[in-house]
């Protein structure tokens, strides 16, 4: 495999997007922050534990899904083609895939945690020396520079498993789709949803016995006192998360546990008992109103492959050139 520099790299002021857009969400009503800055080394880490808890059904639906339709996958996609993974995580999901591909040329990484992402880069490199790997790291969620086409390429086709799409809010889902149905012109987007279900199964996958979910919230704290210098009592702040079925979305919040003061840099956050700060949506969705997103923003539903309980869709929608 050939070894690359980065295409695209965070810019320096890393610490200070986190700090400025901590800061600014805590001054809202309700408080809020992006789930994006969960993603850590240590926050990545606790989300594959996740993934690996009995209560967390998605990561193995969506296996299950890439697994029994892979041939059905690649002949949608076309041989030789280029993948782009957005939040890209431990890569089991994309070994898969490049397992099922005819000779895939290239494979771009993007995430935000650049120690994982090139932990990640590194263990893909033993695997597949043929492939060249271009890791950007960078916020998914923003446009981004990918790297030239290259002759003898094929198809720029886009990754983004784990129904992480349902981490964005309805008008920002389509906002994101309309960016990557851009970048991938005469390709295509193979993306996962998490379907709409009995709200007892939603609720447990994600309240896990092991508290591990409740670990991956919380470590948010963790992260901004050791890099923002904030002092947060990181035990005086209880996971809370449940299915609002109104809105269709798991709403995940920290709750203080009583009075409280936080200070970041020169600013004072006052908390009463029972404030929160909501950490993360994760909307759930139907077939037929995904598709619906998907053709307002530009692509062209072409295939869905669900399990047998329909919990789960992985979609392959077209992207016109």
């Amino acid at each position: 495999m050939n070894t690359v520099p980065l295409f695209q790299a965070l810019p320096d002021n890393e610490c200070d997007e986190f700090a400025c857009e901590l800061s600014e969400g805590l001054r809202m009503k309700p408080r809020q922050v992006s789930p994006k800055f969960f993603y850590d080394a240590a926050g990545s880490v606790l989300f594959d534990r996740i993934c690996e808890l009995p209560e967390y059904y998605p990561t193995r639906t969506e296996i299950g899904i890439l697994t029994t339709h892979a041939a059905d996958i690649a002949a949608s996609i076309g041989p030789n083609a280029e993948i782009v993974e957005f939040g890209a995580g431990s890569s089991r999901k994309v070994r898969l895939l490049l397992d099922a591909l005819h000779r895939p040329q290239r494979f771009v990484p993007i995430d935000i945690s650049g120690e994982h992402l090139h932990a990640s880069a590194d263990v893909l490199r033993e695997a597949y020396p043929a492939l060249e790997i271009r890791p950007i790291v960078a916020d998914f969620t923003r446009p981004v520079a990918l790297p030239p086409r290259m002759p003898g390429h094929g198809a720029r086709v886009g990754f983004f498993p784990g129904s992480s799409i349902g981490n964005f809010d309805p008008h920002e889902a389509r906002r994101f789709l309309r960016q990557v149905a851009n970048q991938l012109r005469g390709g295509g987007l193979l993306i996962g949803t998490d379907l709409i279900k009995e709200p007892a199964i939603l609720h447990a996958a994600y309240n896990d016995a092991a508290g591990v979910t409740a670990a991956f919230n919380r470590n948010l704290l963790v992260r901004a006192n050791r890099e923002l210098g904030a002092d947060f009592e990181v035990d005086d702040f209880a996971h809370y998360a449940f299915y609002n079925a109104p809105l269709q979305r798991i709403e995940m919040h920290l709750v203080s546990h009583r009075s409280q003061e936080v200070h970041i840099g020169d600013e004072t956050f006052h908390f009463s008992e029972g404030d929160s700060i909501h950490t993360e949506n994760s909307y759930k969705f139907t077939v037929e109103g995904f598709h619906a997103m998907a053709v307002e923003a530009g692509f062209r539903p072409a295939a869905t492959w669900c399990d047998g309980q329909r919990w789960f869709g992985l979609h392959w929608l077209e992207a016109p050139a």
